[in-house]
């Protein structure tokens, strides 16, 4: 690979992976972006030959080789779109964006220039998920027909509730926010994308906690602690808590596959549990990191029976079972080369309009409503890999 200077936007919560850009052969971070005190002295700390600014132009104008779009959710959009415009291959952290309007900007901006974009889903790099998709490949439970995801977010009250993601001004909601992971994982293992969504959900547990603090002096390893529980004994939440801690919601795909997505943000343990059931089997992970294992049942039995093939949960060095490394090779492989990539801004907008018009029915009746689609030609830009512009101007 040759010498890449990488930049950052955004040095907070997922600013740990400037260590995989570090530890790239021939990849360095040269510069970082940030408009807060405490996101500069960290970068600073962390990464004291890279310059450090509070300005995107002067970023811009420094002409990364690629950039890490790493800032709060409801800023990705439009620093993308800005690095897009000034040709930096860009990749920005999931979601997207947190409103339908700004993603389908992101992606458009990155059609009409022509400019890399690729999106921080790390899930579809982690062993649970690829070891999933293998056995729904190899046909070994036939077609696919439902897939059904729980996710218990035990650390929720931590994660979610003590700073801007309680406040559905930047976030939503938890559902778009937290859920993009799976909704886009659901889709990758049902092959499919979601076309009518109905939801329903609730602030059940937190909005009843009145202890509340301003925590942007700290971050959330400041805060974080397993003691800090039961839920409705949580210290210091975000002033403002307006999005739901629980949720549901159902999803008809374009494939006929039917889908489910649980969430909840009080519960004792944290981890997802995915069923995948098709024509001729199901499978279903116990636990999602390494060690644990993924279950498949092929034979017909009374009751409940033993799985008739068990697979370990690999693992992997690096955060998220080795994904975020991973994420990033591919990043700045991408970055490079072009071509195509695991990850998909496609399949990451359709995450979002999911998430988001789900929430639209969670705050209405909970009736079913459309997921609208992208124009067809920015499908097949993305499909293909986002191929090169030639000296005409039309993509080869």
């Amino acid at each position: 690979m040759q010498q890449l200077n990488v930049g950052i936007v955004g040095f907070g919560l997922r600013a740990g992976l400037y260590r995989h850009v570090e530890n790239t052969t021939g990849a360095r971070v040269s510069i970082v972006c940030d408009t807060s005190e405490k996101g500069r002295a960290d970068a600073a700390t962390r990464l004291p030959d890279a310059v450090v600014t509070e300005s995107l132009d002067e970023l811009i104008a420094s002409r990364p080789d690629a950039v890490l779009v790493l800032t709060p959710d409801n800023q990705h959009a439009s620093v993308g779109i800005a690095t897009l415009r000034a040709g930096i291959p860009t990749f920005c952290e999931k979601p997207l964006d947190v409103t339908l309007d700004a993603t389908d900007a992101l992606l458009t901006t990155a059609y009409e220039t022509g400019t890399r974009l690729y999106v921080g889903h790390n899930m579809r790099h982690m062993p649970v998920i690829r070891q999933m998709r293998e056995v729904i490949e190899a046909g070994t439970i036939g077609e696919v027909k439902a897939v059904w995801c729980r996710h218990f977010v035990g650390h929720g009250g931590d994660y979610y509730f003590k700073d801007w993601h309680a406040e559905r001004a930047n976030s939503t909601s938890l559902l778009l926010q937290k859920g993009a992971h799976d909704i886009d994982v659901v889709h990758w293992l049902a092959g499919g994308y979601t076309r009518t969504v109905s939801a329903i959900g609730d602030l059940a547990v937190y909005g009843q906690v009145t202890d509340r603090r301003d925590n942007s002096d700290q971050r959330m390893f400041d805060w974080f602690s397993l003691d800090n529980w039961p839920p409705l004994e949580q210290k210091g939440l975000n002033p403002i808590v307006d999005v739901e801690d629980i949720s549901m919601m159902q999803m008809r795909l374009d494939n006929g596959v039917l889908a489910s997505y649980q969430q909840c943000h009080f519960t004792p343990d944290y981890w997802r549990n995915y069923t995948v059931i098709g024509t001729a089997g199901r499978i279903e992970n116990l636990g999602d990191g390494p060690g644990e294992e993924i279950h498949v049942w092929t034979k017909r039995s009374e009751g409940r029976a033993e799985p008739d093939q068990v697979i370990t949960i690999a693992d992997g060095e690096g955060g998220h079972g080795g994904a975020d490394p991973k994420l990033i090779a591919e990043f700045l492989r991408f970055a490079v080369e072009g071509g195509l990539t695991d990850t998909s801004p496609v399949a990451a907008r359709e995450a979002v309009a999911a998430g988001v018009i789900a929430t639209q029915s969670l705050r209405g009746d909970g009736s079913a409503l459309r997921v609208p689609e992208l124009p067809a030609e920015v499908v097949a830009y993305f499909d293909a890999g986002q191929p090169a512009r030639d000296a005409a101007g039309s993509r080869g």
